[in-house]
């Protein structure tokens, strides 16, 4: 018998689909050229049965009696009808499943799920200056798309500047509320990032949101607030750190700001939490990450692979500068930050401190400023990640941290770009393993970037090597024991990319990590382009291939005749998401 549209996406999908019929709304009348969809296989990933006969699809599985209850008695013979029908049914629990998963969440064993989950990034501005749902229709079209590929979940930008703009204390939770509802709408998790830092700026940020109005208004008032180089140049992407501890916020310190936006939102949301939301990612600095903002992109101000800045000349820095100098019986150190370590786009042997030979950097004066000022920023982490535990104690969410990966210059010996971002690795020191020591202390997830990039493909003049540079994180991460996740720094639809996620997510670094995988990844990001019948093609049998796990058998070619199918049976639906998307 011929399949109807729901049967066959849910079995190329892996997921249950409901054939409902939406009367509420109208079909989409968009149109598109679909062009054929080439298939571009992988050398290295090749077939042992070329040959061999792709399975045909298996029908959905029969409902339970609740389940058809809920369903309805037919399905529209129109097939644009059935595209905007579509809806993910979640398979219902048994009460032993049930009583299995509730154990879980009060500490007993959970059986785990084999492969990387795959979650996909909201666009930024997802929810308008006016806390509403930003082309609600798109997003609606996008998200059924998603759930249809098999994607386990979004990632949200939950902006501060948006939330609580106008009074302290006053949170506006509108378009997310709304948001989160679609969400779950539609079986997608999320992964909710609480961002106290500006949004424009830095690479790829498509809007602006600054802080909250109460806030700028501060630092206006003490411009100290604000992170600020050695030439005085102030940054307002987000507050130093040498603040945290002060009471500077119309008498709240930064962290208890960050502290109470993180309890109102556990206490506005809670009904989701642990089932729609499962994780909260905790946003650090510039960019959501943990560093400073030593390579601000806004006003030309760096460009790449220049070394970046110290940001450490502000008041309350330097008032800890001298106290750690003095601690260390050294008074002369802590009047300033290095003064010879170059403009934010030299490159290290332009500058004495960075030099490879008699470079400041690898003298004791060098080592002290340097610990100071990676110690500073890992206490910084520290305190907000304290709060955070804290007020999801319970709540059945992950809480994670993301770690910049700055991978220009790691082929130096003073790998300058870390160094000034906060990170004091160099050829002789490794940075990152504090960082997943503290996080672990904490039971944080480590969130790193630039899992989609190879050395070759970046300037090999200036050294880097994001290869490396993962592959280094992977290891200090289970020296500590502690889940690391990814994302791509940089939006990528080819095979080459997608390959090179799966190589770095199985986490086969050393030979021995049979049994480890990243507990997730998060793909960068949603938008037009990744509905485009190629891309598209690409990253269904991308996210196929992560959910399945480094033990599966089957090659890359395999999983993409099965995506071919599964573009040409839901191409309108797709096509709606595209068109809704660029409008």
């Amino acid at each position: 018998m011929a399949l109807n549209l729901a049967h066959q996406i849910g079995s190329l999908a892996g997921t249950q689909i409901a054939a409902e019929v939406t009367t509420g709304e109208q079909s989409s009348s968009a149109t598109a050229n679909v062009s054929g969809v080439r298939k571009v296989p992988l050398a290295n990933l090749r077939c042992n049965a070329p040959g061999e006969a792709l399975s045909p699809p298996i029908l959905t599985p029969p409902l339970t009696p609740r389940s058809a209850e809920n369903r309805p008695a037919m399905m529209s013979p129109s097939l644009s009808a059935a595209c905007q029908a579509f809806g993910t049914l979640s398979p219902l629990e048994t009460a032993e499943e049930s009583s299995a998963s509730v154990a879980w969440k009060e500490g007993g064993k959970k059986e785990e799920k084999k492969g990387v989950p795959v979650y996909v990034m909201m666009p930024l501005d997802s929810v308008t200056n006016g806390n509403t749902v930003n082309r609600k229709k798109a997003m609606n079209a996008s998200l059924h798309a998603l759930k249809s590929a098999g994607v386990e979940g979004i990632m949200i930008d939950v902006w501060w500047g948006l939330v609580e703009r106008e009074a302290p204390g006053a949170y506006n939770w509108g378009g997310y509320a709304e948001l989160l509802e679609m969400a779950k709408k539609h079986g997608l998790k999320v992964q909710a990032v609480m961002s106290f830092h500006q949004c424009g700026g830095n690479v790829g940020d498509s809007c602006t949101i600054p802080l909250p109005k109460w806030v700028t208004g501060e630092i206006e008032k003490d411009p100290d607030l604000a992170y600020t180089d050695q030439w005085g140049r102030r940054n307002y992407e987000y507050l130093s750190l040498g603040c945290d501890t002060l009471p500077v916020l119309k008498g709240r310190t930064p962290v208890q700001c960050y502290a109470d936006f993180m309890r109102a939102f556990r206490d506005n949301f809670k009904h989701l939490l642990g089932d729609t939301i499962v994780e909260i990612q905790v946003g650090m600095g510039p960019a959501g990450e943990l560093r400073y903002p030593s390579y601000p992109e806004a006003n030309g101000t760096w460009k790449f692979p220049g070394i970046g800045a110290f940001q450490c000349y502000d008041k309350y820095m330097l008032s800890s500068l001298k106290a750690a100098a003095e601690a260390a019986g050294k008074p002369e150190w802590g009047s300033t930050g290095p003064t010879d370590a170059g403009h934010y786009n030299n490159w290290p042997e332009d500058t004495p401190f960075f030099k490879k030979e008699g470079g400041g950097w690898n003298t004791p004066y060098g080592e002290f400023f340097l610990t100071w000022y990676s110690q500073m920023l890992l206490e910084h982490g520290a305190r907000i990640l304290s709060s955070a535990t804290s007020i999801f104690d319970g709540a059945g969410v992950k809480i994670s941290v993301k770690v910049a990966g700055i991978h220009w210059h790691y082929g130096t010996r003073s790998h300058a770009p870390e160094l000034t971002a906060g990170y004091y690795n160099t050829r002789y020191r490794d940075g990152y393993l504090p960082i997943a020591q503290m996080l672990a202390r904490h039971g944080a997830v480590f969130n790193f970037t630039c899992i989609e990039m190879r050395d070759h493909e970046q300037p090999q003049d200036a050294l880097c090597a994001p290869e490396k540079l993962v592959k280094q994180v992977a290891l200090a991460t289970g020296a500590a024991q502690v889940p690391l996740a990814g994302e791509n720094a940089l939006p990528r639809y080819d095979e080459y990319a997608h390959e090179q996620i799966l190589r770095a997510s199985s986490l086969n670094v050393d030979g021995s990590a049979v049994d480890r995988e990243m507990c997730a990844f998060t793909y960068l990001r949603m938008n037009p382009s990744l509905f485009h019948p190629d891309n598209w093609r690409r990253f269904v049998a991308f996210v196929k291939k992560m959910n399945e796990g480094k033990g599966a058998r089957r090659c890359w070619e395999e999983v993409e005749r099965e995506a071919e199918q599964f573009v040409h049976v839901t191409q309108p639906f797709i096509q709606e998401a595209a068109v809704a998307l660029m409008h």
